[in-house]
């Protein structure tokens, strides 16, 4: 299974919700970067996503986005074939 990473804050839902999906998922490490805890974190988030939200979520190198994202692949039955990777 590739490494997967989220920038996110402490209480954020949809931060809760995207590591849901993905414990449902078979997923028992995620890499969370608090950005709420170091504004230089939010500003290397912003830098390498282009996006000011959380959460931000890679599947090893792949950027798949915010828990919208995440929930579209899942739905579309991409999100299995990232994760088997």
């Amino acid at each position: 299974m590739p490494n997967v990473k989220m920038y996110c804050t402490a209480v954020c839902p949809y931060c809760s919700m995207a590591e849901r999906l993905l414990n449902k998922k078979g997923v028992t490490r995620i890499e969370k970067i608090r950005v709420d805890l170091d504004p230089a974190l939010m500003q290397e988030m912003m830098r390498i996503t282009g996006r000011r939200t959380v959460p931000q979520i890679y599947i090893g190198e792949h950027h798949v986005g915010g828990f919208d994202d995440l929930s579209a692949l899942d739905a579309g039955g991409e999100l299995d074939p990232l994760l088997a990777v």
